[in-house]
């Protein structure tokens, strides 16, 4: 009997790929795939693009494509993303090795890209069954988390293409202006805090900033680690990365990074709390020092990212759960994230003011 793979599903009702069209793809386009039958699993994990788990006998990789509906403007962009990862990998070996890229929409419905698939541990709410669980291991994976933040943000973008897709200059002040807009166009109910948090935020968008690598996206479960979890070997979900502030990544991957300390809906706002409220792990405040410490960044404006990290994450929720209310998902995974937005924005006006 076949060996079920661990991280993967039956491809969700409604979400199925044309198997026949892409097996007729994959083999125009890839040079000695065996001749097996092609089989499809998908990827749970993950509230926003569709991935999928392709196997043609020993030989497999990872398909990713928008999710069905209409999408915001510009969001989900496959060929960007594609080209994100075909400049970063060769200089950062944890971002996935692209494979190929397409525009054909008559093969999946959408456009899509086919990358390599990393093996290792993804975990989130818990770990791994045969990992032993101590503090020792839980400070290990924060100074890992730290580590490979600190060196993609070393990347000297210059020596990539991603200038020609990006742009740094007023990077947080496109960033906040574009993210309120968003918030507008996904509005389903009023919250009262939304008006005073972006004004806060406009009014205290730093003058000048340094520019980097940024994955933008950057947390636990986006992460994948070798099968002892002493090494992050994999990251994944590149398709906000860019050139901007490292200190807005900072604060987007701390914005996910939950303590036990933490409101009950910000830490099961997506379900389960994640492993981060384990004894061992580093506080956010104590992240933020180490990577200040190891990077020289500046981080004593780290309130106002962090404020932005929470609103950002509360429009994309807010962005799911428009589309469900729309009828544009049945998944009943998004039935409250009108709830949890709303618990981010009253967090992030807490941390604007100082609260917490």
């Amino acid at each position: 009997m076949e060996k079920v793979d661990r991280e993967t599903i039956h491809v969700r009702q409604g979400e199925e790929l044309n198997l026949p069209a892409l097996k007729k793809f994959l083999y125009e386009q890839i040079e000695d795939l065996p001749m097996e039958e092609l089989t499809i699993r998908q990827f749970s994990a993950g509230n926003s693009n569709l991935t999928y788990l392709l196997k043609i006998g020993e030989w497999e990789a990872v398909l990713r494509r928008p999710p069905l509906g209409p999408v915001a403007p510009r969001a989900h962009d496959m060929k960007r993303e594609y080209r994100i990862l075909s400049e970063i990998h060769p200089l950062y070996s944890a971002a996935p090795k692209p494979i190929l890229f397409s525009e054909d929409e008559s093969i999946v419905g959408s456009l899509f890209f086919i990358m390599e698939r990393k093996h290792g541990e993804v975990f989130d709410t818990s770990f791994p069954e045969h990992i032993t669980v101590t503090k020792e291991l839980c400070e290990r994976i924060s100074n890992e988390m730290v580590d490979k933040l600190v060196e993609l943000h070393s990347i000297d973008y210059k020596k990539t293409g991603l200038l020609e897709i990006s742009k740094p200059e007023r990077f947080m002040e496109r960033q906040v202006h574009g993210w309120i807009s968003r918030y507008e166009r996904a509005k389903t109910s009023e919250i009262t805090e939304v008006e005073a948090l972006t004004s806060w935020l406009i009014k205290h968008i730093p003058k000048n900033h340094q520019s980097a690598v940024i994955h933008y996206d950057y947390k636990l479960n986006n992460s994948m680690f070798s099968r002892d979890l002493s090494t992050l070997i994999g990251l994944f979900d590149w398709e906000m990365a860019t050139v901007g502030d490292p200190l807005a990544d900072l604060g987007v991957a701390m914005g996910y990074w939950i303590e036990k300390d933490d409101p009950n809906l910000l830490k099961q706002g997506l379900g389960k709390a994640p492993v981060t409220v384990y004894d061992g792990f580093m506080t956010r405040k104590q992240f933020i020092e180490a990577y200040a410490r190891k990077s020289g960044r500046d981080v004593s404006n780290m309130n106002f990212y962090l404020s932005f990290a929470y609103f950002k994450l509360a429009v994309i929720v807010q962005q799911i759960y428009y589309r469900y209310k729309k009828g544009q998902t049945n998944d009943q995974r998004f039935s409250k994230f009108d709830e949890f937005a709303k618990s981010l924005i009253t967090h992030g006006s807490n941390v604007a003011l100082e609260k917490v």
